[in-house]
């Protein structure tokens, strides 16, 4: 199951961003790929770019590779929460809201980019434990509905897009 196989009421418009931005792979074969790929691309950045803002107001890349684990991990709790068909709407989170508390700029390079794979991994573990019954469930999250196969998408193509912009305008 690919992108394409999507339904539009498995995700919401604004997550066609991160939806286009997945590629056209399975989606085990994107979750796989896109681990080495990600921390190839992490690793290739030298430290002490890890603390670089392109302005004042902006994260650096140790808060962007936090807010991307931070953000895989709620995404996988919610694509767990609706495989598993609770019913229960799930809440939103403030990205934003997260970031101060992160403690992304005191971890190292190697500590964040560990965790980033450890994280990754318990990803592929869970949607490798989803029947395509269960990947095609609908729940509901703050506004919106979404099945778990298109978060796996969003998932991927939500750290490819960190990556576009770390890449135009960190690097």
């Amino acid at each position: 199951m690919t992108v394409k196989d999507l339904s539009k009421k498995e995700y919401l418009n604004f997550q066609l961003t991160y939806l286009k931005k997945a590629g056209n792979n399975e989606l085990m074969e994107s979750l796989i790929a896109n681990k080495e790929k990600i921390k190839s691309f992490f690793e290739s950045i030298p430290e002490d770019k890890f603390l670089y803002k392109y302005a004042k107001d902006k994260w650096t890349i140790k808060e962007l590779l936090q807010h991307i684990i931070d953000t895989e991990r709620i995404f996988s709790y919610r694509a767990l929460r609706i495989a598993r068909n609770d019913k229960t709407e799930l809440p939103g989170f403030d990205q934003d809201e997260f970031n101060p508390f992160s403690g992304a700029n005191n971890k190292s390079k190697y500590d964040l980019i560990a965790d980033y794979s450890i994280s990754r991994d318990n990803t592929i573990s869970l949607f490798k434990s989803f029947s395509k019954e269960m990947l095609l469930r609908i729940g509901h999250v703050s506004t919106y509905n979404i099945s778990p196969r298109a978060i796996g998408f969003v998932t991927v193509g939500h750290e490819n897009h960190h990556v576009e912009i770390i890449k135009e305008r960190y690097l």
